[in-house]
């Protein structure tokens, strides 16, 4: 099952996505310019192989659904997000702030 939905954010209007797959979930809720997701994004990717594409993202682990991604201190975060003031222990919803 995938759920899509509105994330009413301070300054505007963020998408959330919940993928239910075989024994885990994926949930990650994005703006236009970046996105916060759960443990399974590999932000060394991004900050190595990937470095050129100046991904804005954050990565948050034990979290089950959108309301747990907005709560969560992130974990990690890739080098363009940092650029822009994200960095791990801010809140998801914090992060996404900076991101709209």
């Amino acid at each position: 099952m995938v759920e899509v939905r509105p994330v009413p954010l301070r300054g505007g209007t963020a998408i959330g996505i919940e993928v239910e797959l075989p024994r885990t979930r994926l949930v990650a809720v994005a703006t236009e310019r970046g996105y916060v997701m759960c443990g399974a994004l590999d932000v060394d990717v991004f900050n190595t192989r990937l470095a050129e594409r100046r991904v804005l993202a954050g990565r948050a682990f034990g979290v089950r659904s959108i309301a747990d991604l907005l709560a969560a201190p992130l974990a990690d975060v890739t080098d363009a997000a940092r650029e822009l003031g994200v960095t791990p222990g801010m809140t998801g919803q914090e992060a996404l702030e900076h991101l709209l």
